[in-house]
């Protein structure tokens, strides 16, 4: 027994005491490892890296037509418009420093691995129609359009825009007991403003949900020149007479065969909220 022992068990008997040697306080936590996103590239050999070809994006605000405009173009022989798939919201991950360090030695950052797996998803859709290309109208997608475009650079887009102040009216009405008016209106100008941003950074066709509803067969006719196929009168009769078509979430497509249904008159200047006005200029609407 050391001499400092023995003198610790003494005041430990006579002053019920005990020395202890202080010890260094614990280091924090280690900071997990903080690493930059991933470079967003387009595909380092497009012939080998993707499988789709001239995919097609519908860019367009919530409640704008392309339910509509989605059914009609799915009953074209050559293009396959499934519901909304969201597949940039599928990400990839490395569940150790060896995978990440594996996939790098092959030349794959996070953001390429993203790709070829969106790429896939969708191509299995496509291949599983039997069509020739694809179509994805996801309104949500204008919010990633620089991705979109980075990932497939042959993608060709289609803009279709409404009145603003429809979108919001039917944006609220859609579902009333979520949100006000006027914070519907707020929500769907975040759609309109990144429509208008892609707009202005992408080459695409620009079509009009009021054009579509008035004159289907001329709207139709200019996207699939845009898209260079023939037209068809199938796109007319896109749909099955009483049926609903059921798909992801609370919404529901009514699809009536061979009937496009007239849109809502256009509001009064004088309706229109103050917040949507400057995009009702930028669009043409007043």
């Amino acid at each position: 027994m050391t001499w400092q022992r023995k003198v610790n068990q003494a005041l430990g008997r006579l002053a019920g005491v005990r020395l202890e040697r202080v010890r260094p306080a614990p280091s924090p936590p280690a900071e997990p490892e903080q690493r930059e996103r991933p470079e967003i590239r387009p595909p380092a050999d497009p012939g080998l890296d993707r499988l789709l070809i001239a995919p097609v994006f519908v860019l367009s605000p919530v409640r704008s037509g392309s339910t509509l405009l989605r059914a009609m173009l799915d009953a074209h022989p050559l293009l396959h418009a499934p519901h909304e798939l969201h597949v940039r919201r599928l990400t990839v991950g490395f569940g150790t420093p060896l995978a990440r360090n594996a996939m790098e030695a092959l030349g794959h950052n996070q953001a390429d691995l993203e790709h070829l797996l969106w790429d896939r998803v969708l191509h299995r859709e496509l291949v599983r129609s039997g069509k020739q290309y694809i179509v994805d109208k996801t309104p949500a997608n204008a919010f990633a359009y620089r991705r979109i475009a980075t990932c497939w650079p042959d993608a060709r887009f289609v803009f279709l825009l409404r009145h603003p102040a429809s979108i919001a009216a039917s944006w609220y009405e859609a579902s009333p007991g979520r949100r006000s008016r006027e914070e519907a209106a707020a929500d769907a100008l975040r759609y309109m403003k990144a429509v208008e941003r892609a707009r202005k950074a992408l080459p695409g066709l620009t079509v009009r949900y009021e054009r579509l509803t008035a004159d289907p067969e001329g709207v139709t006719r200019a996207v699939c020149e845009f898209l260079g196929v023939p037209w068809t009168r199938k796109m007319l009769d896109y749909g099955t007479p009483g049926v609903v078509r059921k798909g992801l979430g609370d919404w529901q497509d009514k699809i009536r065969s061979g009937a496009v249904q007239p849109g809502r008159d256009l509001p009064d200047p004088g309706e229109i909220p103050e917040s949507l006005r400057p995009m009702c200029e930028t669009w043409g609407y007043l």
